[in-house]
């Protein structure tokens, strides 16, 4: 299995430039040994061609992120309306409603784009890694545990591929100079992280759960009866493994599907992706040892709106253990509720031993602030990057790497479905990681590994 594109180095000392640079192109995964023979040897100014899983939504934005300078090739998505609206920009790419049959011609494209709902993830993205294409998918990486696994051996056992999950805030300079404050030192050891975002999109377990949700608001229970398909739209084909039912509009479009377990994960492993990045980065986390959540009564078939899951890391390297404690919706850390820090509707915070770093987007600042006047930041070692997109669009034609290959986005896709786990059950796990199992819990098996609907079979 790859590791990590996280720096390999000490928590406490700086560490130069060619030495990031050079842990950095061993840790970023095997593929940076070459590019499937229509790309390698090829420049940055060759095109590739490109096929588009899932137009509409968020493959609007990666299609607008992947299209400058290269060709598309094949567009694909189950309803008809952004099919007939992108073949008028792209007017030779091939059209298709259902993705296996994008793989039918697989000399037409050298890689592809997955933007389809969280659930068939892993089923757009495993025929083109046995194909040997490279491979771009939106977070998270797939709908489950045993999935993401799936994924990471079958990138691994095909070295040649450039692959990236869809972690866009990653390539930004704000996490890179935080990363470079905790790892060299700034706070000291840190032993505890928080995570928490305002996004209340779910099951509405109480007032403050649905006053929080703002913008979006969506029916409380499963609904009963179906209302009119919208034309042009193969709901057989959308639900595809997931469990079969009457189509009904509380489930699409998106984001609508995003808090059915059947076809999503809730904001734990969505904006968990983009947040727990942070300190999964920073502090070099992959595989906790424990787990355990709270929240309201889990819903057989919603997840939450507002809950929390604490995860325990053991020591690593030099760096010792520490828990990190996610919050999503009106749950947030108690030192935030207390006033000792600002109160930022989202953020990551970590406590050292020296003190504290407080992060999210776009901006980071030491605390308490008075012990930190005067303190002088590292010099940067982690280089800019050039573009999420642009990052794997150039390892595809050259090998490089890139930081969200699906080494790492695998392990980030593990972790926070394993909240949500612990969630569902309300139990405290114990993890193993090799056998993919809860030794403390046998009952969480069916919601690491799920049933899928005949014929659908990811192999």
């Amino acid at each position: 299995m790859r590791k990590s594109t996280s720096k390999k180095s000490t928590l406490s000392g700086a560490i130069s430039r060619r030495a990031f640079l050079q842990s950095s192109t061993m840790l970023t995964g095997a593929f940076v040994v070459g590019a499937p023979a229509i790309v390698r040897g090829q420049n940055l100014n060759d095109k590739l061609n490109i096929a588009i899983i899932g137009v509409g939504g968020r493959g609007t934005g990666n299609l607008g992120g992947v299209q400058g300078g290269n060709n598309i090739t094949v567009l694909c998505d189950v309803s008809q309306e952004p099919l007939d609206k992108f073949s008028q920009h792209f007017k030779e790419a091939r059209l298709e409603k259902d993705f296996r049959k994008v793989y039918d011609h697989p000399d037409d494209f050298d890689a592809v784009v997955v933007s389809t709902a969280e659930h068939t993830h892993a089923f757009a993205t495993l025929p083109a890694l046995q194909l040997g294409k490279h491979v771009y998918c939106e977070k998270p990486l797939t709908h489950g545990i045993w999935e993401a696994r799936e994924i990471q051996k079958a990138a691994a056992a095909n070295p040649k591929v450039a692959t990236q999950m869809g972690i866009q805030i990653h390539a930004e300079k704000n996490y890179r100079r935080v990363v470079e404050l905790i790892q060299t030192g700034a706070i000291g050891s840190v032993k505890e992280v928080h995570v928490w975002v305002s996004r209340a999109w779910g099951w509405h377990a109480s007032k403050e759960d649905f006053d929080a949700a703002k913008d979006i608001v969506f029916v409380q229970e499963f609904p009963e009866g179906e209302t009119d398909i919208p034309e042009g739209f193969d709901w057989n084909l959308w639900l595809g493994p997931a469990p079969e039912r009457p189509y009904h509009e509380v489930y699409f479009p998106g984001p609508k599907w995003y808090r059915w377990w059947d076809f999503g994960s809730g904001t734990m492993s969505d904006l968990g992706s983009h947040y727990i990045d942070l300190p999964f980065w920073a502090l070099e986390l992959d595989h906790p040892q424990t787990i355990e959540a709270s929240g309201p009564p889990p819903h057989p078939h919603l997840a939450p709106a507002s809950m929390q899951a604490t995860y325990e890391y053991a020591a690593k390297g030099e760096r010792g253990p520490l828990s990190l404690t996610w919050y999503q919706g009106v749950n947030k850390p108690q030192i935030w509720q207390d006033g000792g820090i600002p109160k930022w509707d989202d953020g990551i915070l970590f406590i050292g031993d020296k003190g504290m770093l407080l992060s999210n987007y776009g901006k980071h600042e030491l605390l308490p602030k008075k012990d930190f006047r005067g303190f002088e930041p590292p010099e940067p070692f982690i280089p800019d990057s050039i573009g999420h997109y642009k990052e794997w669009l150039q390892a595809c034609k050259t090998g490089e790497p890139t930081t969200c290959n699906f080494a790492y986005g695998g392990k980030l896709t593990e972790a926070n479905h394993l909240g949500n786990v612990a969630y569902r059950l309300d139990k405290k796990l114990e993890w193993d990681p090799v056998s993919l199992s809860c030794p403390n819990a046998p009952e969480a098996d069916a919601l690491i590994k799920r049933a899928y609907r005949a014929p659908w079979e990811l192999a």
